[in-house]
C-alpha cells in the first residue's frame, strides 16, 4: 500500500475513534450536552469537534437543537441498540457467570426469564452432589411462586390488580405476596424454604438489561441440610455480585439498579 494511502487509512481510523469518543460522552445523566460540555469530556479541538458533530448529525447519530445548540444522541444509535439487544442470547452470555456460581456453591444453578405470568428456566447447571435438586431447561412455574419467580416480580413493580392476576388459580393472597415482594426488594434477593420441593431451599436475585428492566433471575437450589442461615447469606451476597456483572454484560453500565436498604 502506498504511503499516502496508509496515512489516509490511519486518519480514517483516528476519525472513527474520535467520533466514538463523542458518542461515549453522553450518559444517563448527560442526555444533552453543549459544545463546551463536550470539550471537557473529549480530547478534541473545537474545529475538529464541530466537524465530527456535523458528520454524526448528517448520519442520524446525534441531534442538535436550540440556541445555544445542545446535542443529544440520535435515532441511528437507537437502531443499533435495538439490533444489538434483539440478537442477545442471555443464556449464552450468562454461561461463564453461571459456571462461576456453580463452582463457588457446589449447588444447582439456574437462569430464569419472565414469560407472562410464568417464569421459564433457560439454563441450568445441576449440582454433582448426591443430594441435590434440579428441574431442567424448559421447566416453567408461576412467577408468584418460588424465590426465582419473586426475584423477578419484586422489580417488575406490579399493581394490586396485576398481583391479583398473578395469584389467580394458586393458593396465594395478593396482599401477602405484596409484603413478600417488599421484603425481597429490601434484602436485594429472594429466599424460599420447602415451597415447591420439600426439603429444598432456593436463593435468587434479579438481573437487568440495558433499559433497566428486570431481564431474569439467577437461582441457587440446594437441600436445607447444607444451606443454613449463614450459608444462605453468603450465597446471596455472591449472587448479587454475579448478577451485577451479568447486568453490565447486557448493557446496563451500572449493573443492578438495586437500592438495598441497610439492615
Amino acid at each position: 500500500m502506498p504511503a499516502a494511502d496508509k496515512e489516509k487509512g490511519g486518519d480514517g481510523v483516528r476519525a472513527v475513534e474520535r467520533a466514538l469518543e463523542i458518542l461515549r460522552a453522553f450518559g444517563e445523566t448527560d442526555r444533552d450536552l453543549s459544545v463546551g460540555e463536550l470539550l471537557k469530556r473529549v480530547d478534541l479541538s473545537r474545529p475538529t469537534l464541530y466537524r465530527l458533530l456535523y458528520t454524526l448529525e448528517q448520519n442520524g447519530f446525534v441531534l442538535g437543537e436550540g440556541d445555544p445548540q445542545r446535542f443529544r444522541l440520535g435515532p441511528a444509535v437507537g437502531r443499533l441498540a435495538w439490533a444489538w439487544s434483539s440478537s442477545l442470547d442471555v443464556s449464552a452470555i450468562a454461561k461463564p457467570i453461571l459456571r462461576e456460581i456453580w463452582e463457588e456453591t457446589g449447588e444447582t444453578v439456574a437462569l430464569f426469564v419472565p414469560q407472562g405470568n410464568t417464569r421459564i428456566c433457560v439454563a441450568e447447571l445441576p449440582s454433582s452432589q448426591p443430594l441435590s435438586f434440579r428441574r431442567g431447561v424448559g421447566y416453567s412455574e408461576r412467577i408468584a411462586r418460588g424465590a426465582s419467580g419473586r426475584a423477578l416480580l419484586a422489580w417488575m413493580d406490579p399493581t394490586p390488580q396485576e398481583l391479583a392476576q398473578y395469584c389467580s388459580d394458586i393458593d396465594y393472597d395478593p396482599k401477602e405476596l405484596a409484603k413478600k415482594l417488599q421484603s425481597v426488594k429490601k434484602l436485594g434477593y429472594a429466599v424460599s424454604h420447602n415451597e415447591l420441593i420439600n426439603g429444598a431451599i432456593a436463593i435468587a436475585v434479579p438481573f437487568f438489561d440495558h433499559s433497566k428492566r428486570v431481564a431474569g433471575s439467577i437461582g441457587v437450589f440446594g437441600p436445607s441440610v447444607r444451606l443454613d442461615k449463614d450459608t444462605i447469606a453468603t450465597i446471596a451476597s455472591r449472587l448479587m455480585a454475579h448478577a451485577d456483572s451479568l447486568s453490565k454484560l447486557l448493557g446496563n453500565p451500572k449493573g443492578q439498579p438495586i437500592d438495598v436498604e441497610p439492615a
